[in-house]
């Protein structure tokens, strides 16, 4: 019951911020990078960045649903911005790791940006991401709110940077209403860049 209450209030108090509707069936890219895709319906992207290269979408407020990409991270670069460098500073991508090591780098960039204590790799699997070939992989974990949430990530490094799409709810109803969505999206994301002028 006091999960049950404690999603209640989070549905009064978040929600849905945001600074553009994304309309479904549209192309569009996204964490200022060159990674596109094509959701099946409407989502809000919200005005708040994780990090340089990100940004989020959610359906009905960032702490019900919510997708983040990350676009074409570079060599030694951070997924979010640093919350303490000196004393705790976050691992950074590099472009010799191999897709089995993004779930570890996102793992630890929870633990000091959002103050994770509690998270866990539930599964990992190679897929194909953006046209290449990167992992799938789910997770969970239990934030400042004490909720548990559950997370899903598609990723691949391309040309030497990280591209990733997460999704994350929380685990009662929320995930399992989502994925779908989500999943269609990463279905759809490929590398879109300009053609070159003759």
């Amino acid at each position: 019951m006091h999960r049950i209450t404690l999603i209640l209030a989070l549905i009064s108090s978040s929600p849905a911020f945001a600074n553009d509707l994304v309309p479904a069936s549209t192309p569009v890219n996204v964490a200022r990078s060159d990674l596109q895709v094509s959701p099946d319906r409407d989502w809000n992207k919200l005005d708040a960045r994780p990090g340089r290269n990100s940004e989020t979408w959610t359906l009905d407020g960032e702490l019900l649903n919510d997708v983040s990409f990350y676009g074409g991270t570079e060599n030694n670069r951070t997924l979010f911005r640093e919350v303490d460098r000196r004393n705790r500073p976050l691992p950074r991508f590099t472009s010799t790791m191999l897709p089995t090591d993004i779930p570890t780098l996102l793992e630890n960039s929870y633990r000091i940006a959002r103050d994770v204590s509690i998270f866990t790799l539930d599964s990992q699997e190679p897929i194909r991401f953006a046209g290449n070939p990167g992992i799938r992989f789910t997770y969970s974990f239990i934030g400042r709110d004490n909720l548990h949430r559950s997370g899903e990530a598609h990723a691949a490094i391309i040309d030497g940077r990280l591209y990733m799409a997460t999704f994350e709810a929380p685990s009662i109803h929320y995930f399992a209403n989502g994925i779908a969505a989500f999943r269609h999206i990463a279905a759809s994301a490929h590398i879109a860049r300009p053609a070159r002028r003759r």
